[in-house]
């Protein structure tokens, strides 16, 4: 009976815990839960991956290079003619200008053909600054500045007048525009509006005043 009475007394031996469900060292483990691995048992970094917007910005920025690579295949020679008719003395740089302007401003321009208006509007604004900046310079300097046409300058204006070229430079810089939107790069009158900010109307009285000095010039000439 004594016996009996002192092994009833005695305490419960320590349960063995199986190895697979000892908790990782320096972390508490939850009794009746699954063993979670500890940072120090991942080998690696995590990978996170992209976020949706991150995808879309990427694949926004891809479309846009491919349009503007391509804006710049089709309208490079026609801005650079441009430029240089309406007196830009750096129209490599002033149509370089105008695709980095177009390529900042590209997802507010809903289709192609408004990226296109839109850098001829560009070109426009930037050989009159450009002209405007000149003349300034001009007058505070003893000596004209002299420009000298590259290469690709010179070929493209190779079939034209250089009368006519002469004679189109000394328009008022409203006058030769609208003249060689209208006649060189074969805009409509609705197209020359928006490219130059004016009303049709207003297009349609420079064109004919460009046009009316032009002529006179011309047969001044012969």
């Amino acid at each position: 009976m004594k016996r009996l009475r002192r092994d009833a007394d005695a305490p419960p031996a320590p349960r063995t815990v199986p190895a697979s469900e000892q908790a990782a060292p320096g972390r508490a483990r939850v009794p009746g839960t699954a063993h979670i691995p500890g940072p120090a048992q991942v080998s690696g970094p995590v990978p996170v991956p992209p976020s949706a917007p991150q995808l879309a910005t990427s694949a926004a920025d891809s479309d846009r290079e491919v349009q503007v690579a391509r804006l710049f295949d089709l309208h490079y020679p026609s801005m650079l003619r441009l430029a240089t008719l309406l007196g830009a003395d750096d129209p490599e740089n002033i149509v370089a200008e105008a695709y980095y302007e177009i390529y900042r401003k590209f997802r507010k321009l809903r289709t192609p053909e408004a990226a296109a208006a839109y850098l001829r509007s560009v070109v426009c604004n930037l050989v009159r600054m450009r002209i405007r900046h000149l003349q300034v310079a001009r007058r505070h300097v003893e000596e004209p500045v002299d420009t000298v046409a590259s290469a690709e300058t010179s070929a493209l204006l190779r079939d034209d007048q250089q009368a006519l070229i002469r004679a189109l430079r000394e328009l008022p810089a409203r006058q030769r525009e609208a003249l060689v939107l209208r006649h060189w790069l074969g805009l409509k009158e609705k197209e020359i509006a928006s490219t130059m900010g004016i009303s049709v109307g207003s297009v349609k009285t420079h064109t004919a005043r460009g046009l009316a000095t032009l002529t006179h010039a011309m047969e001044v000439r012969r």
